[in-house]
């Protein structure tokens, strides 16, 4: 049953994104059937070149591994298992890809941004506390308590996170509306950046002092 209910809601995730490509998609729309990664080639464009249509077999639309969960034994508690173009390389020029997330109990998807996709997320287990946060400058929190078979949107390029404020694990499914949405943690990007951005420009940007900044820098 666990394993039907997680198919069904791949494939309603899976279809939503597919009805929305060609009016939100952030990806330039397909000219061609499909254009599958020639991992091959070493012409670079901006995506992946297309391997001959000739050349192509079931295997490029397939991934297996999606029902296994993911090891949420990190700092953050949470996992997140992605399907884009890297593991499916007929997803390119498709504008859409996938990723089951896991949450250990009080683990946290830290506050991150996708630049190219927006995601809409489902519960399949457990509960989350969701937001995101609108753009300056009113930088407005939008929060939700979701449960199992919820299902909240993290419109593109905002940051968002979610967390996991149950005992029990969480497990989550999220479609995104690009083939290689991306992904920012701010903390990592701004705290732990190599090289690292000065603590002088850190210390004035959030209001504390060079001591604190390379104590949060240290833990990155």
């Amino acid at each position: 049953m666990a394993v039907r209910a997680f198919l069904l809601a791949s494939a309603l995730l899976l279809a939503l994104l597919s009805c929305s490509h060609h009016a939100t998609a952030s990806d330039p729309s397909l000219l061609q059937d499909f254009c599958v990664v020639d991992k091959a080639s070493k012409v670079r464009v901006n995506g992946f070149p297309c391997k001959d249509a000739k050349d192509v077999d079931a295997g490029d639309f397939f991934f297996s591994g999606l029902h296994l969960p993911g090891n949420t034994t990190n700092k953050q508690g949470s996992a997140v298992t992605p399907v884009n173009v890297a593991q499916i390389a007929g997803l390119n020029t498709l504008g859409i890809s996938l990723a089951r997330i896991d949450y250990a109990p009080y683990g946290l998807n830290p506050p991150h941004t996708h630049p190219r996709g927006t995601e809409i997320l489902t519960v399949l287990e457990g509960s989350l506390y969701v937001g995101f946060v609108t753009s300056n400058p009113e930088n407005k929190l939008f929060t939700k308590v979701l449960n199992k078979g919820d299902v909240f949107v993290f419109p593109e390029g905002l940051i968002h996170f979610q967390f996991n404020y149950g005992t029990k694990n969480a497990v989550a499914l999220a479609g995104l509306s690009s083939q290689n949405p991306g992904v920012i943690t701010i903390a990592n990007a701004v705290f732990g950046s190599k090289p690292s951005i000065s603590d002088d420009i850190l210390a004035k940007a959030f209001q504390v002092d060079k001591m604190t900044v390379d104590r949060i820098q240290a833990q990155f």
